[in-house]
């Protein structure tokens, strides 16, 4: 059985000759412990299919099974990163991840809930902020508090909705090295959203391109034959990361310019004739 299957998806809004399918026919497996990574364009409707996954809304007709049941709301067992923050402005660093990790672990005393905080937190590097509002935050810290206070719940599965996108590059790939760690202690299921083919390839097992909407349906998978642990200076030598790199720009590009196509039609100008201005300022 696999641990996350999603049935001949299609997720529309509004009704009538106003609907806007926006994902049609997904089909997708996941295995336990497996790190997958979707990539697609801007507005091609990955966000939409993280919130299938995650509960937040249900699919206009298919079936999202985690372990074997139908998904229906939101579950601890789901960890989110989001795109953007959600922090609570009004409580700190610390407070934010200690409200998930209250409700996450509601049999666990104030001492523990604390060190799993602080634990997380200097994960993120942000144990010289703990007691800062967001407000006081760059942006890039305030993702950083985003990332600690998902993966301090510890979920089953981890769904990560291109959540480094905003960070600079240096943190983002301390970032991405720690949710790979965290990832390879006990192989917690992951699912990356990304626009970035580099990251997908250097953290995923496999990536699958989500095609434009409206209607996007889920491309051909490509199979990440790097081994573990994975070195990013050593991958740019690596001839299957770059074989695998250009086979999915490739494909990206191939039906990027297919929707360019399609989306160019023939139009008929009406019929004008130009006004004369002859002897109009004598």
């Amino acid at each position: 059985m696999a641990y996350l299957e999603l049935n001949n998806i299609y997720k529309s809004y509004g009704q009538g000759d106003h609907a806007t399918e926006v994902l049609s026919n997904i089909n997708l497996t996941i295995e336990e412990g497996e790190f997958v990574a979707i990539v697609g364009f801007t507005g091609s409707g990955k966000t939409t299919l993280v919130n299938l996954i995650n509960g937040l809304i249900e699919p206009t007709s298919g079936e999202v099974l985690f372990k074997g049941q139908p998904v229906v709301g939101t579950s601890h067992e789901r960890g989110v990163i989001f795109q953007n923050y959600s922090l609570l402005p009004w409580l700190t660093v610390g407070q934010n991840i200690f409200m998930a990790v209250k409700e996450a672990f509601p049999k666990k005393s104030k001492v523990e809930l604390n060190e799993i905080v602080k634990d997380y937190v200097e994960m993120v590097s942000l144990s010289h902020a703990i007691n800062k509002r967001p407000n006081e935050l760059s942006g890039g810290m305030r993702q950083r508090v985003a990332v600690a206070r998902a993966l301090a719940m510890k979920p089953e599965m981890i769904i990560m909705d291109e959540p480094l996108g905003a960070l600079d590059a240096l943190t983002r790939g301390n970032l991405q090295d720690e949710i790979l760690n965290i990832w390879g202690k006990d192989k917690r299921t992951a699912l990356l959203i990304t626009n970035d083919v580099d990251e997908g390839i250097y953290m995923a097992d496999r990536i699958i391109p989500l095609k434009p909407g409206p209607k996007a349906t889920l491309g051909p998978e490509f199979k990440i034959d790097i081994e573990r642990p994975r070195d990013k200076t050593e991958m740019n030598d690596n001839q299957n990361f770059k074989d695998t790199r250009n086979a999915i720009i490739e494909y990206l590009m191939e039906i990027g310019n297919s929707r360019k196509s399609e989306s160019q039609g023939v139009y008929e100008l009406p019929e004008l004739e130009p006004k004369s201005f002859v002897g109009r300022f004598k």
